[in-house]
């Protein structure tokens, strides 16, 4: 072995020469490596250049907003072909703060009567979307545009935005990211869960279509859930006791919305073009928005920055009743004193 003195002078000036070398070669891969994946970032997302620099060095593009809030109103239907397909059983207003950086959850119950529609507030959809033009009922402005109004009439709120989820792509989406991690409060049974595709069918000429149903169960605590689970958890509308109601209901779809972020701000995620590219891809083919690729990116990003502590779970149950069955006719669920008093109440609410 030489000593330390001569192995300085005789490979000193070699070193210094390759030190340089391989720092810049290193710094070529890292950055070929960048370009590649961010390539693949914008082929999977349809994000641009632009906009990507925006989300990295900034909050990303420019939202609508009100006083410093966004409001996006989420919509969930069933799909298929049978009847009620297009009613909008899921409905949640997210309300962002830009500056708090907070969030508040308003779970629209289904059943809220509609004096615009003189009819329960999720047929929204229905009359502004799947009536024939020129038949009697149908609205003007489709789907999405009557649903949004509706909703702003019925909360107070200004709706910046609208997305309807179809429940299948729903499903698809939680099985890109394996799953979701769902905190069940407690243990309940569905014995009446209809199954899809058996929406139309006589099951041999039974009365009670027993057919057309299966028996789920959840069991307490933490739960690890596929795609068909979480969407069984989410529509499950028949247990017995508190988990029947349509309250728990839309608590249980915020509970999966929230796992479902918490999966998808998650490196294997983002860092995964292919499969940032499939979740999109979901997404889009089982979604109806006027939310553009840009500004989905930016919501996508002030989400992942709000810890749950800073989330807000608003429950209308307290500010409504059920009136007596004679005066509509149906099974509806009207503010206890008028809507300004349910629009004061939303209000103070979501700037807790």
């Amino acid at each position: 072995m030489l000593p330390t003195h001569k192995f300085r002078r005789l490979y000193g000036p070699l070193v210094k020469r390759i030190i340089p070398l391989i720092v810049v070669i290193a710094f070529l891969v890292v950055v070929a490596k960048v370009v590649v994946w961010s390539k693949q970032f914008m082929d999977a997302t349809g994000l641009t250049p632009v906009t990507i620099l925006k989300l990295v060095f900034n909050t990303g593009v420019s939202l609508k907003e009100t006083d410093g809030r966004t409001n996006i109103l989420v919509l969930g239907i069933a799909g298929g072909t049978h009847a009620g397909s297009d009613l909008t059983d899921t409905m949640i207003v997210l309300s962002f703060d830009m500056h708090k950086r907070t969030l508040a959850m308003i779970a629209i119950p289904r059943d809220i009567w509609s004096e615009t529609l003189k009819d329960k507030i999720n047929s929204a959809y229905h009359y502004g979307e799947d009536l024939p033009a020129g038949k009697a009922g149908k609205k003007e402005g489709g789907g999405i545009v009557l649903s949004r109004v509706i909703v702003e009439d019925v909360t107070g709120l200004p709706i910046h935005y609208t997305m309807l989820i179809d429940f299948s792509g729903f499903e698809d989406v939680i099985d890109l990211v394996s799953g979701v991690t769902v905190a069940v409060p407690q243990a309940f049974t569905d014995p009446d869960f209809p199954i899809a595709g058996r929406e139309e069918d006589v099951c041999g000429g039974d009365p009670q279509f027993r057919c057309r149903y299966e028996s789920v169960s959840f069991e307490q605590g933490l739960q690890e859930m596929s795609g068909e689970r979480a969407l069984m958890y989410v529509r499950s509308r028949h247990a017995e006791g508190e988990e029947g109601s349509d309250f728990a209901r839309s608590r249980r779809q915020q509970d999966v919305m929230i796992a479902l972020k918490e999966k998808l701000i998650t490196p294997n995620v983002y860092l995964s073009p292919s499969r940032l590219r499939d979740i999109v891809n979901a997404f889009d083919n089982a979604t109806e928005t006027d939310v553009r690729v840009g500004e989905f990116a930016t919501v996508g990003k002030i989400v992942s920055r709000i810890p749950e502590s800073k989330v807000v779970r608003i429950s209308l149950e307290d500010q409504l009743v059920e009136p007596p069955l004679w005066q509509y006719g149906r099974y509806v669920l009207v503010p206890k004193e008028d809507y300004a008093s349910l629009h004061a109440y939303i209000k103070e609410k979501i700037s807790l």
